[in-house]
């Protein structure tokens, strides 16, 4: 797998939160700001200004995911009290579980087409969540490995996932936009051909963009890391809410459909969605990869007690 593999859950929060991100850089530049936090005359004001716009770049993705997941994926959300008896009995299966885990609010239910196995949750707050699943999964999974699957996605929203990876995403944006800018200082300076010359405004503003962009990149692989992370405490939550034995059973189903012929000559994309690792993929997998290969978070279930 690579980089181009991601799940689109958490690239779409990476995506919309680095263009947030430069859509701030961009109009503080017409602005004329960076004309005052700029250099290093001012260190500690360009960092205090940075952790005020990378959090507000963060929470802007965070309040925008639920809308931004339903456009991007096409959910449809289920109404309550819909007369489909499969989906009814979807809402009240997610809803059992959410009640389970204590939330203070039923999460939004959805449906997307997609012949990925897939399932997501998101939204700004344990309060206004969503619960998506594809069609590929309710087709391809039988009804406790389905209980597993949605009940790892409750425990993101119980765990509060979302909001903490914000807070992390906040303090990479922070020192990507510190650091970009300190690089950008720095290497207009080096290009100076004498010490009367003032660095021009917009090559800094252009090498500002551009050492973000690559800045970023390098702070998703802290983002990355913390996703692998808490998909095992997702799971461990699953099994809490939903049965042990129904989440191992999930993530084996996963495996089998993982390691059938037809996802090997579908090129796995089909399971892009879920990072399902099946080992291998050399060091961009490695550092990119959103999600622990299958085979680690089925042990570590079962060395969890009960």
């Amino acid at each position: 797998m690579n980089f181009g593999q991601t799940t689109k859950r958490v690239f779409l929060f990476l995506a919309v939160n680095l263009l947030v991100l430069l859509t701030i850089s961009i109009v503080l530049s017409l602005l004329g700001v960076h004309r005052h936090i700029g250099g290093d005359r001012n260190f500690f004001t360009l960092l205090i200004f940075c952790g005020l716009y990378g959090f507000a770049g963060a929470f802007i993705s965070l309040a925008l995911s639920r809308l931004m997941a339903k456009w991007m994926m096409g959910v449809e959300v289920i109404p309550p009290d819909t007369d489909d008896p499969a989906a009814r009995a979807l809402v009240s299966l997610v809803h059992e579980l959410a009640q389970n885990a204590r939330l203070p609010a039923m999460p939004q239910v959805g449906v997307y087409e997609s012949p990925e196995v897939n399932a997501f949750a998101t939204g700004p707050t344990r309060s206004r969540s969503l619960v998506a699943v594809s069609s590929g999964l309710l087709q391809n999974m039988e009804r406790n490995q389905l209980r597993g699957v949605l009940a790892h996605e409750i425990a993101h929203i119980a765990n509060g996932d979302m909001v903490t990876m914000t807070l992390i995403q906040g303090v990479i944006n922070a020192f990507v936009m510190f650091f970009a800018r300190i690089a950008a200082w720095a290497v207009s300076n080096a290009l100076r051909r004498n010490d009367d010359d003032r660095p021009s405004y917009f090559i800094q503003s252009i090498l500002v963009f551009v050492f973000e962009i690559a800045f970023s990149l390098l702070g998703s692989i802290v983002t990355c890391w913390f996703s692998r992370w808490r998909e095992f405490r997702a799971d461990a939550g699953g099994a809490h809410y939903g049965g042990k034995q129904n989440m191992i059973s999930a993530l084996r189903g996963l495996q089998r459909l993982h390691d059938e012929p037809r996802a090997a000559a579908q090129g796995d994309g089909a399971f892009a969605a879920l990072k399902i690792s099946g080992g291998g993929g050399g060091l961009m997998a490695l550092l990119f990869s959103t999600h622990p290969p299958l085979e680690s978070r089925i042990a570590a279930l079962e060395q969890l007690p009960g």
